[in-house]
């Protein structure tokens, strides 16, 4: 399940490490293959939009989770509500993030922000070309969708989330705000829990496909999880 502004490509950095693996990438209204339908600013209604092409893809094969940044509030969001239909994924693999409800955490609202502050703040994050914020007509075409997606990753609300049935191993950068509160993730689940933090910013996933491929190979055979 995607970043703000991501896609069904955007993880085709992993696929090639995780032969073996059925890899269905997801993503919301309004990009990539999806181009045509309207976009989605609610958190509510795009998790729904999640769940239900959960549903239509599942198998009676076991499966795992994955979710990036605003995806990983989507993965726990799907666990859920697949679990309220007696179905649960091996383990639910998050990153980018240290999860909802942050102690002391000031919410933040960068999809209202004006754009040149806005263009900062992707500075900041990282993941998006310099030239692609200096190119006028690439801005005006993803902006509408990265504001989207910040609105939805900011104003999530699952502050009181119940905790999923399934394992999780949460996944940040060391550059990341908030990476020392990573086990803020523990309390999202009613299993066993795993973290780990690897070198590099909000977009760390990018620079080491070959952990989170392990990760995700070592939750579903669950040995992730062993002490």
């Amino acid at each position: 399940m995607h970043f703000a502004g991501g896609n069904r490509y955007s993880f085709q950095f992993l696929i090639p490490h995780l032969t073996g693996f059925d890899v269905i990438p997801l993503e919301l209204p309004g990009r990539g293959k999806r181009l045509g339908e309207p976009l989605l600013k609610d958190f509510g209604q795009a998790a729904e939009d999640m769940f239900r092409q959960v549903k239509q893809k599942l198998s009676t094969a076991p499966f795992v989770f994955y979710g990036h940044s605003m995806g990983a509030y989507m993965a726990l969001r799907a666990s859920n509500l697949l679990e309220k239909e007696g179905r649960l994924p091996v383990a639910l693999v998050v990153s980018g993030n240290a999860g909802p409800g942050l102690p002391g955490r000031e919410k933040k609202r960068r999809h209202l922000l004006p754009r040149e502050d806005f263009k900062e703040e992707l500075k900041k994050i990282g993941g998006v070309p310099a030239e692609f914020l200096e190119n006028d007509d690439l801005l005006n075409f993803f902006e509408p969708i990265l504001r989207a997606d910040f609105e939805i990753a900011e104003e999530h609300g699952m502050e009181d989330e119940p905790p999923t049935g399934a394992p999780l191993f949460a996944l940040m950068g060391s550059e990341e705000e908030n990476a020392g509160k990573i086990a803020n993730w523990s309390r999202f689940t009613r299993s066993a829990f795993r973290s780990d933090i690897l070198s590099g910013g909000h977009f760390f996933i990018q620079k080491h496909p070959q952990r989170v491929a392990s990760v995700i190979r070592d939750c579903y055979t669950r040995t992730a999880f062993v002490q």
